[in-house]
C-alpha cells in the first residue's frame, strides 16, 4: 500500500528490510521513502492497524470465523526532513590535544575538538583524526544527530499528548484503523472515516490520499482548538 502510495506521490521508495511470515504475508519490513513533504503526509500513519478477514482454511461456511490480526506502523522522519539549525552563537568550541592510552599524546597539535551546545547542554567530542577540521566536522555532525534525536522525541511527545492522534501503548484497543475484508470496509477510528472499497484503498492511491488529507485537516483543526482553549484559559486566569 505504501509502496504504491509513494509511486502515486512521485516519491522514491526503497525497501531496506523485508521478512515474510511463515504463514504467508508480511512479518516485518522497513522502507526508506524520500520526496517532497513525505513525513508531513505519513506521520499520522503511525500506530496499530487492524485487519479482519475470513482466512482461507477450507472449512465450511458454518465454521468460518473472522480472524483478527494487527500490524504496528512506525514512521520516523529523515534527518533532512527536520530542519536542524545550529546558531554559531549557541556553541562553545574548545580544542585540545588528543590523548591515547596511558595519557600519551597522539599528536603535538590541538587537533581534538569539543563542542558544547549551550541551550541544551549537549557536549560532543571528536579526537579520532589528526586534522582539527575533520574532527570539528564530525563533532558537528554528532551534535546535529543528538539535536535531531531530541526533535524526534519532542515530536513523538507532542503526538502522544494529542487527544485523538496519539499512538498510545500500541494495544489492539488503541487501533487507529481497521481493514475489514468481510464488509469491504476501511475505518479510521480517529476521525470516524469510512471507505467502502478496501481493494481500492489498499492500492495506495486516491482513496488513501483522501484519508491522509482529512487526517491532516483534523490535526490542524485540533491544534487550532487547543491553541484557542489555552489562550482562553490564560485570559481567564489574568482576569
Amino acid at each position: 500500500m505504501y509502496q504504491n502510495y509513494a509511486d502515486y506521490k512521485c516519491w522514491t521508495f526503497e525497501i531496506v528490510k523485508y521478512t515474510p511470515s511463515e504463514y504467508g504475508g508480511l512479518h516485518h519490513a522497513a522502507a526508506h521513502i524520500s520526496g517532497e513533504h513525505v513525513y508531513k503526509h505519513l506521520k499520522y500513519e503511525g500506530g496499530i492497524h487492524r485487519v479482519q478477514r475470513i482466512p482461507e482454511t477450507g472449512l465450511s461456511s458454518r465454521m468460518q470465523r473472522i480472524h483478527t490480526g494487527t500490524m504496528s506502523v512506525i514512521i520516523l522522519p529523515q534527518l533532512e526532513e527536520i530542519n536542524i539549525k545550529v546558531d554559531p552563537r549557541d556553541l562553545r568550541i574548545d580544542t585540545f590535544r588528543a590523548k591515547g592510552a596511558g595519557g600519551q599524546h597522539v599528536n603535538k597539535t590541538d587537533s581534538a575538538v569539543r563542542i558544547v551546545h549551550i541551550p541544551t547542554g549537549i557536549t560532543v567530542e571528536c579526537q579520532q583524526e589528526r586534522s582539527q577540521q575533520v574532527n570539528r566536522e564530525r563533532a558537528m555532525q554528532t551534535l546535529k544527530e543528538k539535536l535531531y534525536q531530541q526533535a524526534i522525541e519532542r515530536e513523538l511527545r507532542q503526538k502522544q499528548s494529542s487527544r485523538k492522534m496519539q499512538l498510545g501503548t500500541r494495544s489492539q484497543s488503541e487501533r487507529i484503523r481497521t481493514y475489514n475484508f468481510n464488509q469491504d470496509r476501511v475505518t479510521d477510528h480517529r476521525i470516524s472515516y469510512e471507505v467502502r472499497d478496501i481493494e481500492g484503498f489498499l492500492s495506495g492511491k486516491g482513496l488513501l490520499d483522501e484519508l491522509i488529507n482529512k487526517l491532516l485537516e483534523a490535526a490542524e483543526m485540533e491544534s487550532l482548538t487547543e491553541y484557542l482553549e489555552n489562550n482562553f484559559k490564560s485570559l481567564q486566569a489574568d482576569s
